[in-house]
């Protein structure tokens, strides 16, 4: 029996993962924020899934669910351990509250680390194969690798995931523990949806700029991929005894990724003006 715990399976990309894992027959240990979701995901897939009732941002939870899940394994290990819990808030800079901030650093960053050093101690094998060799999946994204304005904090929160996860994977190494970061692209969740008409920062001379920004995510959000793409890549991984470092699943591949990783940092800078209508607010 292969064990995984999924932070953050109520919705979304860590839904899909979920349910690709469960359909496989492996054992699901999976986090949500709270008992409404737990009972919902427990209902959906039943045995082979335990809702953790847990916040990434309150060690206590983590703690607990820590022990719960030692407690349930009756002495085997944690084979896969999938970081995709995350929060993004878009705003300019210069505008964005530090509670804001801070969230997401608490989320995207600091909620990781303390999930990781928490569970790795069920990672470890004395004696392993290929079937049963542990690996920490991060859930990344573009952000990670390309600067997008107005989620500025957010890009901060994914560099940070990048550069801890290589720097991490080579500390693992001794141990056989390999960590692999999956940075997706836009993803069509319900968010598109539901999206209405933004009217944030409407007194200050951010409204066009903003605004422009808000309506061009809503369209490419639109265009990307299903959250059953990613969950297949991350099941790629799973099964693959080498995994690459990085995957980057993302739509329109040479638009998206591609080109604005080639071209100059002056040159992407004039795309994404471009594309997102951003207009010089100062005369020459």
């Amino acid at each position: 029996m292969i064990n995984i715990l999924i932070t953050g399976v109520s919705s979304g990309i860590g839904e899909a993962i979920a349910d690709s894992c469960i359909q496989k027959g492996y054992r699901v240990f999976g986090s949500v924020r709270n008992e409404v979701d737990a009972r919902k995901c427990t209902q959906k897939w039943g045995s082979p899934f335990t809702a953790l009732v847990m916040d990434v941002r309150k060690i206590e939870t983590i703690k607990e669910n820590f022990l719960k899940v030692k407690n349930l394994l009756k002495g085997e290990k944690l084979h896969i351990l999938i970081n995709n819990s995350g929060v993004v808030k878009a705003s300019p800079l210069e505008l964005q509250s530090t509670e804001d901030i801070r969230e997401m650093f608490e989320v995207n960053v600091f909620g990781l680390i303390d999930v990781t050093k928490a569970f790795l101690s069920l990672m470890k094998f004395e004696k392993r194969d290929n079937a049963t060799r542990s690996k920490i999946i991060n859930i990344s994204s573009t952000a990670g690798q390309i600067g997008i304005p107005f989620l500025s904090t957010y890009v901060a929160t994914k560099h940070a995931v990048e550069g801890l996860s290589h720097a991490w994977r080579r500390e693992l190494i001794p141990f056989g523990i390999d960590m692999i970061v999956v940075g997706p692209g836009n993803v069509i969740t319900p968010i598109w949806d539901k999206a209405k008409e933004e009217t944030k920062f409407e007194d200050s001379s951010y409204k066009e700029q903003f605004q422009n920004f808000y309506h061009y995510a809503i369209t490419e959000g639109q265009k990307g991929m299903k959250p059953s793409d990613i969950a297949n890549v991350v099941m790629e991984i799973i099964h693959s005894s080498k995994p690459k470092v990085r995957y980057a699943p993302v739509a329109k591949k040479l638009a998206n990724w591609y080109i604005p990783r080639w071209v100059s940092a002056r040159t992407l800078d004039s795309i994404m003006s471009k594309n997102m209508k951003m207009k010089k607010l100062y005369s020459e």
